[in-house]
């Protein structure tokens, strides 16, 4: 017996219960099957335009840089735009996330736009958000092919596009997508929900951002 089934065997005795107790498992299996929905904050019921207002102002709140675009045809321009604001090379690192891809990055002739996953040599990496929530302003970012977890962390900028439509007013919602789009036993290997850039303030309570990430957080919000 490994020291794993000797803990569990464990708790199984203190519970009075066993491996083939068929109403336990019963039970089990309809918790998984059926998950039940949390107690959703009054914040987070809002009509949409009031959600994505709400977004923005949270996610400035955590410290992030917000701008709204008419069009997806716009963030070429903005991405661009932003690296200038900061004094950073007109580079960017992007996943293969095909609403990205679709983009005339042509547009911008003197921006040098890369694609896959970060090595950390990059300054700044370019997302697709998933979703977003409202009431705590927090970035939903599905990992995968499309959108690398590794340009989540490791370059020192990070710039996000969301969809106005995809922002929920709470947790519970996104969730509850996430299991809709991708399906019981299908989910991405990794959710990371983002607020704000990275921060700590374990040295002398000083709040030091990109601790153990991105120092910049920038959410381009499409459809506004």
């Amino acid at each position: 017996m490994s020291s794993r089934d000797a803990i569990l065997s464990r708790i199984r005795r203190s519970l009075g219960a066993n491996g083939i107790d068929i109403d336990r498992r019963a039970t089990v299996s309809d918790r998984l099957q059926r998950p039940p929905k949390g107690l959703i904050p009054q914040r987070g019921q809002l009509e949409q335009s009031a959600k994505v207002d709400l977004f923005q102002t949270m996610a400035e709140r955590a410290a992030a840089s917000v701008t709204r675009l008419k069009d997806a045809s716009e963030i070429p321009a903005a991405v661009s735009d932003y690296l200038r604001s900061k004094n950073l090379p007109q580079a960017i690192r992007r996943g293969s996330d095909p609403r990205l891809a679709e983009l005339d990055w042509s547009s911008q002739p003197n921006l040098d736009v890369s694609i896959g996953r970060s090595a950390g040599g990059e300054l700044a990496g370019l997302s697709h958000a998933f979703g977003g929530i409202a009431e705590s302003g927090t970035l939903v970012l599905a990992s995968g092919e499309e959108n690398p977890t590794t340009l989540n962390f490791l370059p020192e900028y990070h710039l996000v596009v969301i969809d106005a439509e995809d922002v929920a007013g709470d947790m519970e919602t996104i969730w509850a997508r996430l299991r809709a789009a991708y399906g019981k036993g299908e989910m991405p290997r990794t959710v990371n929900m983002v607020t704000g850039p990275s921060r700590s303030g374990d040295i002398e309570q000083t709040i030091i951002l990109g601790a153990h990430g991105p120092r910049s957080l920038h959410i381009m919000i499409v459809g506004a």
